[in-house]
């Protein structure tokens, strides 16, 4: 199988990896692709502004934009146009992929009351970003080729250690009243992406990738300062308004056969503190 990745940072090279270890051919689409691997095949391009023709012959694609600005204009222009600019070069290629599939995130999902959402759960964004992100999915499920959104959680991992510096340093707090967050690990998010990419079954539209413990912020800081040896963090401002309050179920994922090397922040997070992996340029 040939898969164009187009956005080939962080996410898109472990993805890239993983798939040439399993026999595939890639496609790694940026802006410089002369910091990919060797074993992933550069193309030179930017999503939010153009793209050079695309390869005709691929398989399968992967939509893993990141702006480099969090504002409404930065996300359309890479995620609403980027993805209308790739599916018509793909057309214009004379390519027929059997699917594509866009990273997406779960902020598309208003729910501030910490209830529980799923994949047939309404989106109701409370952002300009998220609606940008909504709108992106319609595109791609009316667009010409079969389509499958994953909506990922906050990813961590290797050199995404924001929230640990913050413990270390004392910066961190307990958000009162509690707040749930729900994250995967960057390792886990590109292995389901290859395994939505790569398996027999039929896809469905929509897929959630979390990891099974959406869990009070402040636990994870606690567990952090606890490991870390720092002491713990104080009662701090409530954070809804930027992240909501919801608990994301990730049981369509595991009904494919997923298994998660990291299935809590826990298992997770030891790997980060023990310098496990590497971030991608």
């Amino acid at each position: 199988m040939k898969v164009l990745i187009a956005g080939c940072g962080d996410l898109g090279t472990e993805t890239a990896l993983r798939l040439q270890r399993a026999g595939h051919q890639v496609v790694g689409l940026r802006r410089d692709p002369s910091v990919l691997p060797p074993q992933v095949t550069g193309l030179a391009g930017d999503l939010g502004a153009s793209l050079p023709p695309l390869p005709a012959d691929v398989d399968a694609v992967v939509f893993a934009a990141a702006p480099d600005e969090r504002s409404a204009d930065a996300y359309r222009r890479v995620y609403a146009d980027g993805l209308t600019r790739v599916l018509d070069g793909l057309v214009d290629a004379g390519a027929t992929p059997r699917r594509v599939l866009f990273v997406s995130s779960t902020a598309v999902y208003g729910v501030t009351d910490g209830g529980w959402v799923d994949e047939t759960t309404p989106t109701e964004p409370a952002s300009d970003t998220g609606r940008v992100l909504v709108e992106t999915e319609r595109r791609l499920l009316t667009g010409p080729f079969p389509g499958t959104t994953f909506r990922l959680a906050g990813i961590y991992g290797p050199g995404r250690t924001r929230l640990v510096d913050q413990v270390r340093e004392g910066r961190a707090s307990v958000p009162e009243p509690p707040v749930h967050a729900n994250r995967i690990h960057r390792d886990d998010a590109a292995a389901a992406i290859v395994h939505l990419l790569t398996g027999t079954a039929p896809l469905g539209e929509v897929y959630l990738g979390v990891d099974h413990a959406p869990v009070d912020r402040g636990e994870v800081v606690r567990w952090l300062a606890e490991r870390l040896g720092v002491p713990a963090p104080e009662p701090g401002p409530d954070r809804r308004s930027r992240g909501g309050d919801k608990r994301c179920r990730n049981d369509r994922l595991l009904g494919t056969g997923f298994a998660f090397t990291y299935p809590t922040y826990r298992e997770g997070y030891a790997a980060v503190l023990a310098g496990q992996g590497t971030r991608h340029p």
